[in-house]
């Protein structure tokens, strides 16, 4: 298990940037805290993917936040090595001589891609099984990264709202000067949390998401390809040199 520095530092940075700035503006940070206006953007921004999204999705995407600072493990060096040590085990006895190895497989996909080797799959329709599995997999977590860019979409607009009903808060008490501040206060402090939050969080993890589900796909046709070229009995010293293009 590896943690990613770097966007460790960039939530830390950004978030210090926008606090400095207000310090160095002569702000108060007290000011920037605004229970009202944090409901307010974080309830309806919640409630707003929760709306769109089915329980599944939502689940996998607050799941899979935890990728921002702790990634899958993907290491495309390996998954090749593997299929290699396969490929010469299966040249030197036999498809059968991988049966042992389907178990000691961690991975339910190369777990899956090996039993269908074993049992004498054609190689395309071992192709078509495992795109199947991929496409599946692919459209499963890209719709959870979904949720999150959706939170990028509409927390501003909620700040926004959240604004507006401060100044009508305002509105409804020009009579009582002590009340006006409160009410000012809310409508900036919300379209701050609804615009920082999604420009500063949101949107950037589920692009940061969508990186890794990218490469967890490509170390996946990596696999596929090694399968088929193992199932057509390639050589391999062929199937290292092809694949080499594909960890380039």
């Amino acid at each position: 298990m590896r943690f990613d520095l770097v966007s460790l530092i960039g939530i830390l940075l950004g978030l210090s940037a926008v606090l400095l700035g207000q310090f160095m503006e002569g702000g108060s940070m007290a000011s920037l805290l605004q229970s009202t206006a944090f409901v307010i953007v974080v309830g309806g921004t919640l409630g707003a993917v929760m709306l769109q999204s089915s329980m599944r999705v939502f689940l996998e995407a607050l799941d899979m936040l935890k990728w921002v600072l702790i990634p899958p493990v993907i290491d495309n060096r390996r998954t090749l090595q593997r299929i290699l040590d396969w490929s010469q085990l299966a040249r030197r006895g036999g498809l059968l001589a991988l049966e042992p190895l389907i178990d000691e497989q961690p991975d339910l996909f190369q777990r899956r891609g090996l039993q269908l080797l074993v049992d004498g799959a054609e190689p395309e329709l071992l192709r078509e099984t495992l795109e199947m599995d991929l496409n599946s997999f692919e459209q499963h977590h890209l719709n959870a990264t979904r949720v999150w860019m959706s939170a990028g979409g509409y927390a501003p607009t909620i700040g926004i709202l959240g604004a507006v009903m401060g100044l009508i808060h305002v509105m409804e008490n020009l009579s009582d000067p002590s009340k006006l501040g409160a009410g000012i206060a809310v409508a900036f402090v919300a379209t701050i949390y609804g615009v920082g939050s999604a420009n500063l969080l949101f949107i950037p993890i589920a692009n940061k998401l969508r990186y890794w589900v990218e490469r967890q796909v490509a170390n996946k046709e990596l696999f596929i390809q090694g399968m088929v070229g193992i199932a057509n009995g390639e050589n391999p010293r062929m199937i290292e040199a092809k694949l080499q293009g594909c960890l380039a």
